[in-house]
């Protein structure tokens, strides 16, 4: 078989259908498991090889920091209980221009079954996030308003540093001034200060399919 290029709108839509899939299948490796971690990387491979039967795509590393190179889109998995997974810190910028990259979010709520001793992953939400929605939701929304509002560089200034935004002064002023001639889009991560970003999806699951740039690409039938 031919493989053929992959694309945003394949990589979302063979979500979709790898999401329902994987909604109904009973796996015996992660029965018991209770780590995020593991069965992130678990859900991660297994979507990357099923892409890879049918299509071409650059595949990510460490070194470039995404799954999807080529697309500029990272994987991302996390459970429904606490939707939220680390992130490579490479400047505060990211937290008021977006991440640099396109997000697809696989959201399930895992359930063991003792009987059979298999696990399911029944995927709740899967979500594709644009680049330039991937900024901290209320870093920018404040950004934003006092923009709107005719606020000045001051007052930028004054609002980063009130919401701990992890930079120096010399930076903050760059940052203000910056701002002053380049809007913000409005972000709907929650991106939390640390060593890493701590990306948090709730808003993001919450408005997918209802804003611009979050597509709302599978959501379960609730139980």
């Amino acid at each position: 078989m031919t493989r053929i290029d992959l694309t945003i709108d394949l990589l979302c839509s063979e979500a979709q259908t790898f999401s329902d899939i994987e909604s109904k299948h009973s796996e015996p490796a992660l029965f018991g498991v209770t780590d995020g971690k593991a069965v992130g990387t678990y859900l991660e491979h297994k979507f990357r090889l099923y892409l890879k039967e049918r299509y071409e795509f650059a595949e990510g590393n460490s070194a470039n920091g995404v799954d999807f190179p080529g697309l500029s889109v990272d994987m991302k998995v996390t459970s429904i209980r606490q939707p939220q997974s680390s992130c490579p810190f490479k400047s505060a910028r990211q937290k008021i221009f977006g991440l640099g990259y396109g997000l697809i979010v696989f959201v399930y709520d895992k359930a063991d079954d003792p009987d059979s001793k298999t696990a399911i992953l029944r995927m709740t939400n899967t979500v594709f996030v644009e680049p330039q929605r991937t900024a901290d939701y209320q870093m920018t929304r404040g950004l934003r308003n006092i923009l709107a509002n005719d606020g000045n560089a001051e007052d930028l200034m004054a609002f980063m540093m009130e919401k701990n935004l992890p930079v120096d002064d010399i930076e903050l002023k760059n940052l203000a001034d910056e701002l002053m001639t380049n809007k913000p889009e409005q972000g709907y991560l929650t991106i939390s200060n640390a060593l890493q970003w701590r990306l948090q999806y709730g808003r993001v699951i919450e408005k997918a399919g209802t804003e611009s740039g979050i597509r709302s690409i599978y959501k379960s039938a609730p139980l």
